[in-house]
């Protein structure tokens, strides 16, 4: 092999993003790939997937060593009240980087914030409602901010990442686990987004990089969380879950902040710079492909 061709995936993660994009690789795509884990349980499951499995926790950092040949960087490690943690524990070795060509960072359409059921797109201000919000403004513009030794700045992709579901996390599964009741709230709307359509867009965006960019990363088709859970029920055969009403529903601080943001969150990013099509532009063909898949015994 001729080393100095030779490409690396380094992934900060073994999150359900970087599982579902290695699982997309094509063949040949890279020479080697890499991915920390906190849980030693892990270790098996990333080997499983012929990815080197690398420790990473708050006592474990990563040697310049590691990322000496690295040519790619994926990081979908959330930041925490402290930063980001790999921008803080691997510091030393992404600032002695020389031939990484490309760096995502999986951030949150949380960053806009509220923009009650409008459209907004990556040009729009940075608003977002909360804390967890407020922290992945600061972690973007950290990565943005990194430099090298040399100086240098990486070649940080941003991808602004909808509701992530897929296989094993989706409305089919909740139904059929027992999930008896669907929150309404008047007017509420979010984007969303098929985790295979994830692995697309970072894959256009290697093949055409774009240091310092960021990307929406949601489908065509922004709905309320309702119809969601009505297509699915159909798809199964059950009856709709019951509708209750958000000023009614029980919920944990968590998940009432989740319906604190309502927005339309536009892709014609992904689309006109990248070419990307996506393979389920809506909820309703995800969820019949996602049902042929369950069917089939795939995923």
């Amino acid at each position: 092999m001729n080393t100095h061709n030779s490409k690396t995936l380094f992934c900060f993660g073994w999150s359900y993003c970087a599982q579902h994009l290695v699982r997309n690789l094509p063949a040949g795509r890279f020479d080697r790939v890499l991915a920390t884990y906190r849980d030693p349980e892990d270790i098996a499951r990333i080997q499983a997937a012929g990815v080197e499995p690398v420790a990473f926790s708050d006592d474990a950092s990563i040697s310049p060593d590691l990322l000496s040949g690295v040519t790619h960087i994926l990081t979908s490690i959330p930041p925490n009240a402290d930063g980001d943690p790999v921008l803080e524990r691997a510091h030393g070795a992404l600032a002695d980087l020389r031939n990484v060509s490309w760096v995502g960072y999986l951030s949150t359409t949380g960053v806009y914030g509220d923009r009650q059921g409008g459209w907004v797109d990556e040009d729009g201000d940075l608003t977002p409602a909360g804390e967890r919000g407020r922290r992945r403004v600061a972690a973007e513009q950290a990565w943005l901010d990194f430099r090298t030794r040399d100086g240098e700045a990486l070649p940080v992709h941003l991808f602004r990442l909808a509701g992530i579901y897929g296989p094993g996390r989706n409305a089919l599964e909740n139904l059929r686990a027992g999930k008896k009741s669907s929150i309404v709230k008047k007017g509420q709307v979010f984007s969303r987004i098929h985790v295979d359509d994830i692995s697309q867009v970072l894959l256009a965006s290697m093949d055409q990089p774009s240091p310092g960019r960021a990307y929406n990363v949601c489908d065509d088709e922004p709905s309320p969380p309702q119809d969601v859970l009505v297509c699915a029920a159909n798809l199964l055969g059950m009856a709709p879950p019951a509708e209750i009403p958000f000023e009614e529903a029980d919920l944990s601080p968590m998940s009432r902040s989740f319906y604190a943001e309502s927005k339309r969150v536009s892709n014609a990013r992904i689309r006109v710079e990248l070419g990307v099509r996506l393979k389920h532009p809506n909820y309703r063909k995800g969820l019949v492909s996602l049902l042929h898949d369950l069917r089939e015994g795939v995923g």
